[in-house]
């Protein structure tokens, strides 16, 4: 299949966004560590929901963070998936954090977390068809209407087939960009994962992404719980992780990556040597310098 190109808007929009190398992120059990190793960090993404009601402690958090490092926001409840529309004031919210810290980009899920005005705790794949598009589209616009900002999206794992299928989920995802213009966030691990649960050949997924909009990358290890791969970020990345990333930045014009690292969490001198791996990557591709 091939992929259609860049819409006139977003080409020079995604290809001007800066390099930002390879960065973590950010879990408060390393922060003081964290500024030990500010040379081997380049750029931290925090998790936007723990900052858009923020206590006196985390926005002391927030406002030393942003003077050591750039820092990304990665939503999680903004539910750009909910036939419902958008939360406008967890929109508010979130629009309010991208203008105060002037991210090159910020990221959410393709994916929703509200239902019949019913919070579900969890990031719910959407189903792979022409209604779940029209929905993503349009819930896609409001939020960028408010945030002016490029967006770029995040594939997601999914346990079971999706009923309402109409394409697979590379077709789904590039005509979801071709649509909004939005970027891609490729989570390396969730490709890989799916992969293997669901019986593809990931590599062939790759071929029907639009690669040019690829902007950031996720990596990050899982683990097998009765027979399933989980993308639990508890484990180093296993091998086969690493050569899908290292397949992606040769093909895809890639700004930054990101190590995710949630439960488990080892030594900060462990998972930075997995980032200075990555970088060595993007450096071998010429991605960045």
């Amino acid at each position: 299949m091939t992929t259609p190109p860049l819409t006139a808007e977003a080409q020079p929009i995604l290809a001007q966004l800066p390099a930002l190398g390879v960065g973590l992120g950010f879990r408060p059990p390393f922060r003081a560590g964290l500024f030990l190793a500010r040379d081997r960090v380049d750029f931290l993404e925090i998790t936007a929901d723990h900052y858009l009601e923020t206590s006196p402690e985390k926005e002391r958090e927030l406002a030393l963070l942003a003077d050591h490092f750039r820092l990304i926001p990665h939503g999680l409840n903004l539910s750009l998936g909910s036939a419902e529309g958008l939360d406008p004031d967890y929109l508010g919210k979130f629009a309010a954090l991208v203008a105060r810290l002037n991210p090159p980009w910020w990221s959410e899920h393709v994916a929703f977390t509200r239902a019949g005005g019913v919070e579900i705790g969890h990031l719910a794949p959407v189903p792979f068809s022409t209604e779940a598009l029209d929905v993503l589209a349009a819930n896609i616009a409001e939020a960028t209407r408010q945030i002016d900002v490029p967006l770029i999206v995040e594939n997601i794992t999914y346990t079971i087939p999706l009923p309402g299928r109409e394409m697979g989920e590379g077709a789904f995802l590039a005509e979801l960009t071709r649509r909004t213009g939005c970027g891609l966030l490729l989570d390396v691990t969730n490709l890989y994962t799916n992969a293997v649960n669901h019986g593809f050949d990931p590599s062939e997924v790759l071929d029907q992404l639009p690669l040019d909009r690829v902007v950031q990358l996720h990596f990050a290890g899982g683990e097998w719980h009765d027979g399933e791969l989980i993308d639990s970020h508890a484990r180093p990345a296993p091998p086969e992780v690493w050569a899908l990333l290292e397949e992606v930045v040769g093909r895809a014009p890639v700004k930054g990556i990101i190590l995710e690292r949630d439960d488990d969490l080892p030594p900060l001198g462990e998972l930075l040597d997995e980032v200075d791996r990555a970088r060595s990557i993007m450096k071998a591709h010429g991605r960045w310098a």
